[in-house]
C-alpha cells in the first residue's frame, strides 16, 4: 500500500505516523526524544525510530514508505533540508534531511518548520479548511506562527516568516532571549502567564491553566493577568493583520485549550483596534497536538507531487 512517514519532532517526544494517498491513518508511534542524552542521540533517535516506521510499512503494508515529512522545532532551513538550530535540542546546523534519506534508502524527505508544519495541516484539512489566506499562531512556551497562502505556507526567504512572537510590542520592555526587548512571546506565550501568575500568587508551580481556572472563577487579580495578556496579544495580532490581511486567524497552543475564557475577550480586543483592516475570523486550532505530525505527512506527500514516486523502492 502507498504510504509516507509522518513524523513530528518536539523537545520532548516524537509522534510519528503512518499515513495513506488520501489522507487515513495506517499506522501511528510515539517516543521519547531523548534529549536528556545530548544532540547526537537525539539525531540517533530520530533515524532509528524512521527506520523502525520504514520497516514496519515493509512488513505489514507490504512496500516501504515512497517518502517522509518531518517537522522539527528551532530555525529550519528547508530547501537545503538543515535544521539550522533548535536550542531545547542543542542543535546547529545538523543535516537532518541527508541523514533520513541516507537511512530510508534514498527515499525523498522533506524537512519542515514545527509550528509552519502545524499551520499546514490546519489551513487543509483543519480550522481554516477552504479558506485562501490564513494566520495560524500558536500559543505555547513561546509564540509563532504560520502563513497561509491559497493550500501552501510561507517561509520566507530565510526560514524566518511567521515569526510573530518576536514582533516588538512594549519597546523597550522585558528582554528576549532572541536579543530584542519587548517581544510579544514575552507577555503572552502560556510561559508568560504561567510566569505572571505565579508571581501573583506566590506559587512557584502555578501556570497558565491555573489563571484560566481563576478567570472563570471571576478572581479579579487573575482577570488582570489574564486581560494584560490579551491585550499584548491583540496589539501584535492586530500588526501582523495589517501586513498580511488574513481572512482566517486560527489560534492554536496550549493557551488556546482556554477555549472562550481567551477568544472572548480576544476578539473584543482586536475589534477594539482595528480601523481600516478588515476584521478576520478569529477561530480555535481544531487539529490539537496531531497537526505537527499530519501536516508532515502532508509535506511528504506534496514532495511527491514533485517526483514519480520511484525514489523508495529498495
Amino acid at each position: 500500500m502507498r504510504h509516507v512517514i509522518a513524523l513530528d519532532v518536539g523537545g520532548t517526544g516524537m509522534k510519528a505516523a503512518l499515513v495513506g494517498a488520501g489522507g487515513e491513518l495506517l499506522h501511528r508511534a510515539r517516543r521519547a526524544t531523548g534529549r536528556e542524552r545530548g544532540p547526537d542521540a537525539v539525531v540517533d533517535g530520530i533515524l532509528d525510530f524512521a527506520a523502525e516506521l520504514r520497516a514496519y510499512g515493509v512488513e505489514q503494508l507490504g512496500a516501504p514508505a515512497l517518502a517522509a515529512g518531518v517537522a522539527v522545532p528551532g530555525i529550519v532551513d528547508e530547501e537545503h533540508g538543515v535544521a539550522a538550530y533548535a536550542a531545547n535540542l542543542g542543535w546547529r546546523d545538523v543535516p537532518l534531511r541527508a541523514l533520513l534519506t541516507d537511512r530510508l534508502g534514498g527515499a525523498p524527505v522533506a524537512l519542515g518548520h514545527d509550528v509552519r508544519t502545524g499551520g499546514l495541516a490546519e489551513g487543509r484539512i483543519g480550522a481554516g479548511q477552504g479558506t485562501d489566506r490564513y494566520l495560524f499562531v500558536a500559543l505555547g512556551t513561546g509564540i509563532a506562527g504560520a502563513i497561509g497562502i491559497a493550500g501552501r505556507v510561507e517561509a520566507g526567504a530565510h526560514g524566518f516568516a511567521g515569526e510573530i512572537g518576536h514582533v516588538v510590542v512594549r519597546p523597550g520592555g522585558t528582554p528576549c532571549p532572541c536579543g530584542q526587548r519587548g517581544c510579544l512571546e514575552r507577555y503572552a506565550s502560556a510561559a508568560a502567564v504561567s510566569e505572571a501568575w505565579a508571581a501573583v500568587t506566590g506559587n512557584p508551580e502555578a501556570d497558565a491553566a491555573d489563571c484560566a481556572r481563576a478567570v472563570d472563577a471571576d478572581d479579579p487579580k487573575a482577570r488582570e493577568v489574564w486581560q494584560h495578556a490579551v491585550d499584548t496579544l491583540a496589539d501584535g495580532l492586530t500588526t501582523a493583520l495589517t501586513l498580511l490581511d488574513p481572512r482566517t486567524l486560527i489560534i492554536g497552543g496550549g493557551l488556546a485549550e482556554a477555549g472562550e475564557t481567551l477568544f472572548t475577550p480576544l476578539r473584543e480586543a482586536v475589534r477594539s483596534r482595528i480601523t481600516f483592516q478588515k476584521s478576520p475570523t478569529i477561530v480555535p486550532a481544531a487539529l490539537g497536538d496531531t497537526a505537527g505530525c499530519l501536516g508532515a505527512g502532508l509535506l511528504a506527500w506534496d514532495l511527491l507531487d514533485k517526483t514519480d514516486g520511484t525514489e523508495a523502492t529498495s
